[in-house]
């Protein structure tokens, strides 16, 4: 370990938390394989932490934006300002609430260490999978719209695995009796342990009790706002296809028009108009 962290510009790699450093020892180590060499492994290594950086930066941006305006649009419903996205202080109050939403996780890693990533790590799996469960839904209903309903079945075949699989691994994540599996009964099992009268908890370990038992409770409250709302979304959009398909809603796709670039236009032109 000594002359791999030596290896990569680290003073050491033990006791590196996040996944980062590990990661980016592995692309290192495949990179350096492919060109350079062990003399380029620093350079792979600090390449991959720069872009895990970069990728964290950049999902945080794309995400805050469109949490931003999805909220803004639900919150038109209630008051028409709100709905405007060009309506600053519609702006400004929605960006705080989506920005603080994913700052208080980070807040909470700041002043306690078995917060912030370790309580949004159990959550990884689920949210990733449930993002692709909206992708193939907003694929599909741009392949039903564009009248290509026999082509729809590349979509919905792996939305339809993904749902299965998912929803029960969330449900078993939330409500199984296992504590190894269900953050609830890890959550109960902790507060026994935190309540029991012989051996009575250190205040250390009562703390760190109490915090293990918020996370398991937040990941469980966290994980079933997202399936419900991920089930809203499903709902609807086969509500939509259905009336689609049966004629019962016209089938307008509010994407741009297609521009031919200036090669595109000169190809359907003759050859003596073009030169």
């Amino acid at each position: 370990m000594a002359a791999l962290a030596k290896a990569v510009g680290e003073q050491t790699l033990f006791n590196r938390t996040g996944g980062a450093p590990a990661f980016a020892v592995g692309m290192a180590h495949i990179f350096s394989h492919t060109l350079g060499g062990e003399a380029l492994m620093a350079i792979w290594y600090h390449f991959a932490i720069m872009f895990e950086a970069l990728f964290i930066l950049t999902i945080l941006d794309a995400g805050s934006r469109v949490g931003r305006f999805m909220l803004q649009e639900a919150l038109g419903h209630i008051w028409k300002p709100l709905g405007r996205t060009s309506w600053y202080p519609s702006i400004l109050a929605t960006s705080a609430l989506i920005v603080g939403s994913w700052g208080y996780f980070l807040l909470q890693g700041v002043h306690d260490p078995l917060g912030g990533i370790n309580s949004l790590w159990p959550l990884f799996g689920i949210a990733n999978q449930l993002l692709a469960i909206v992708a193939f839904c907003v694929a599909t209903t741009i392949i039903i719209k564009l009248n290509k309903a026999r082509f729809a079945f590349a979509t919905v075949v792996p939305l339809g695995w993904l749902v299965a699989v998912t929803f029960t691994a969330s449900y078993y994540k939330i409500l199984s009796p296992n504590p190894r599996i269900g953050f609830l009964s890890h959550a109960q099992t902790l507060l026994r342990e935190l309540n029991s009268a012989a051996p009575v908890p250190t205040a250390a370990r009562a703390h760190e009790l109490a915090q293990l038992i918020f996370n398991d409770r937040l990941d469980a409250a966290v994980t079933a706002i997202l399936v419900f709302l991920v089930a809203l979304t499903v709902a609807d959009s086969a509500w939509q296809w259905s009336r689609v398909l049966s004629g019962r809603k016209a089938a307008e796709v509010k994407e741009a028009p297609f521009v031919p670039t200036q090669l595109d236009a000169s190809q359907e032109l003759p050859r003596e108009a073009v030169l």
